[in-house]
């Protein structure tokens, strides 16, 4: 027949799949192609993984991206309403870097409490849950979500360097700010 057939076999322990494999495909009256079944779905959905990375590395820099402007505007606003007190900081001796690091500590400090949050958001809503889809010509894609602690780990990391460029142009303008105008400020 010209039809394909596909047949799996549960061995005995996983070192005897080389042995099986060689007695299968050494064998001149059959024409197959013997893989381990993990091999087999991993070639199968390759294609359909490389799309969903793109997209997921496509719109998570977006959302990257906009958290970072998100950070710049609070940081942006909390220098500005602080203008007085920065002002006064720089009047008794402190110096550029301090303002500096005092408002990239905030911005950490912020971001390290949203990275909380959502991590432990993603953990309940998210650990354990199964998703799967069904197109239109009965194909079916299952995943199985794992939030696992290196993935919480890059999640955190991520938003303390979201935080800490979100928090850098508007340290550097409040080290900057000129003394005499800002405790003038309203």
């Amino acid at each position: 027949r010209n039809l394909f057939q596909s047949v799996s076999v549960m061995l005995e322990s996983a070192g005897a799949f080389d042995r099986f494999k060689a007695a299968l495909t050494t064998d001149p009256t059959l024409k197959v192609s013997v893989e381990r079944e993990t091999d087999y779905y991993a070639a199968q959905s390759s294609r359909l993984s490389k799309l969903l990375n793109l997209l997921a590395y496509f719109v998570g820099g977006i959302m990257a991206l906009g958290a970072c402007f998100g950070a710049l505007n609070t940081m942006y606003t909390a220098v500005s309403t602080r203008t007085r007190e920065i002002a006064t900081l720089r009047a008794i001796g402190f110096g550029g870097l301090p303002i500096v690091i005092s408002v990239l500590v905030e911005s950490l400090l912020l971001a390290l409490i949203g990275s909380a949050i959502g991590s432990v958001a993603a953990w309940i809503f998210f650990d354990g849950n199964t998703v799967n889809t069904l197109g239109a010509s009965f194909t079916q894609v299952v995943f199985h979500l794992t939030v696992t602690a290196s993935l919480l780990v890059s999640g955190v990391v991520l938003a303390c360097t979201v935080g800490m460029l979100g928090g850098l142009l508007p340290a550097i303008r409040a080290a900057r700010l000129p003394i005499a105008t800002a405790l003038r400020a309203n």
